[in-house]
């Protein structure tokens, strides 16, 4: 063997050791105990990277310091655009905080004539409100004394404009993650439903939530119980003209049942008709009952009823954690639901960008078309991402900021909060990280156009993640 061998042996070894990986063909890779230098830190991601999978495809990443106290520790591509998926999120939820403040609620209210026989229910975009929250204002009413409603009025005008992103793909619209956003909304605006594996060769098993919703429904169901160890994936949609869900794919016999979500049409509708039920659960009845999509002022009206959301806090919380698209799309909304304009998705996202700027955020890193990342024609740099979680760190709200992020365990308890993004060809995550022998960071890593498995992007993720967890002083 000649020395140049012994030599490039001799590093590859070393450069195993400074990466804090075992590496096996197709296994996860499992974390060594060494440490690795800020100065290797470079080398290291480089490595990830470059591997021949992802020769075609796009990485923008930027690693620094929260104090910010020095140079990047890492960057490529950094102030380029890139597909950011939910990490879109980060930006939608920071303004929220900053400009509505953790404890805002959002109310929903019964008003009424004098006469009381007149009832108009106001929406304001709470996307926590269930049938639990209508009995609860059916009970306020009927403990007025109301027993008799002459005319009921959902007034679903607080939020104007499309109900659903013109620029969402169709099979998004159809799903319950990517329903309508309006003023009036009742259990999430989807219309739930569990399939669970049954024989092989069987139809898989579809229950309703709301066993009431069956009536409305026809299902055309296509998909199918497979052997166990057979490939699992569900499809759900539904017809725009007709009311019919349409349900395919296959689970494994014996395999754990699988949620769904449809998205609800007309949801005021549907808001207005469960509110009927729960008046009438409690004795109260109605003679005529319509929605309105414009705002009725009256000075001799009075607040007969009410209930609230959670606090901001806690929304934020689910729409990060939980990657709410539902939640993230009222909280743009809600940024601009007090002024006057035509389309309020189109005046938050205004309200946004000066919100954000006001934090640090350079203005022309990132492009958004909506507040949740479903639409692929939101753009957004890492250097957006950074500036924003390092902005929010240093707010009154940023330790419940920081609380909203997922803690994923796999790097270490408390070590890491960050945010994912994903859709096809898109991996994304931004957030904190706390090493134990190294200052506090603020990354984000955005992976585009990959045509690898969502798992091996994933993968490749987490390990220049950890990555930053084993950085120490040297």
């Amino acid at each position: 063997m000649t020395w140049k061998w012994i030599v490039k042996i001799t590093q590859a070894i070393n450069f195993l050791l400074i990466l804090g990986w075992q590496l096996t063909s197709g296994a996860q890779t499992t974390p060594i105990k060494e440490g690795i230098c800020a100065i290797q830190l470079g080398e290291a991601i480089d490595a990830i990277v470059s591997r021949h999978q992802f020769r075609r495809e796009r990485w923008g990443i930027l690693v620094e310091t929260l104090s910010r106290s020095e140079r990047p520790l890492y960057s490529r591509e950094s102030e380029r655009y890139f597909t950011p998926a939910s990490v879109t999120k980060l930006l939608t939820t920071a303004a929220a905080l900053q400009k509505l403040g953790s404890s805002f609620r959002i109310r929903t209210s019964v008003y009424s004539f004098p006469n009381r026989e007149e009832l108009r229910v106001v929406g304001r975009g709470d996307p926590t409100l269930t049938d639990a929250q209508l009995i609860a204002l059916a009970k306020q009413l009927r403990s007025k004394g109301i027993t008799r409603v002459k005319k009921l009025i959902a007034e679903d005008s607080y939020f104007r404009g499309n109900q659903v992103n013109p620029n969402w793909e169709w099979e998004d619209i159809q799903a319950g993650y990517g329903t309508a956003v309006n003023s009036l909304i009742l259990n999430q605006n989807s219309i739930d439903l569990i399939l669970s594996p049954r024989a092989v060769g069987q139809p898989l098993d579809v229950t309703w939530v709301n066993p009431k919703e069956a009536a409305n429904w026809q299902i055309e169901n296509n998909s199918q119980t497979v052997s166990a160890d057979a490939e699992e994936f569900v499809k759900v949609g539904r017809d725009f003209a007709k009311p019919i869900i349409r349900i395919s794919g296959q689970l494994r016999v014996d395999s754990q049942s699988e949620p769904v979500y449809v998205a609800v049409i007309a949801p005021a509708e549907r808001f207005l008709q469960g509110f009927r039920e729960a008046l009438a659960a409690e004795g109260i009845s109605v003679e005529q009952a319509s929605v309105s999509m414009s705002s009725i002022n009256n000075l001799g009206e009075m607040e007969l009823a009410a209930v609230e959301s959670p606090p901001l806090s806690e929304l934020v919380k689910q729409t990060n954690q939980e990657s709410n698209n539902l939640f993230a799309e009222v909280l743009l909304r809600l940024l601009a639901a007090d002024k006057a304009e035509a389309d309020t998705a189109a005046a938050g996202l205004n309200v946004l960008k000066y919100t954000l700027r006001q934090l640090g955020v350079t203005p022309d890193s990132y492009i958004l078309a909506d507040g949740s990342g479903l639409s692929r024609h939101n753009l957004i740099s890492p250097e957006a991402l950074v500036q924003t979680l390092r902005g929010m760190a240093s707010t009154p709200v940023g330790e419940i900021y920081r609380a909203s992020l997922p803690a994923p365990r796999r790097f270490g308890a408390g070590i890491v909060q960050a945010k994912t993004g994903s859709m096809t060809g898109v991996s994304t995550l931004s957030g904190y990280v706390n090493p134990p022998d190294y200052q506090p960071l603020v990354f984000s890593i955005m992976l585009n156009h990959s045509s690898q498995p969502a798992s091996a992007q994933r993968q490749a993720i987490d390990e220049i993640v950890l990555l930053l967890t084993r950085l120490r002083r040297c």
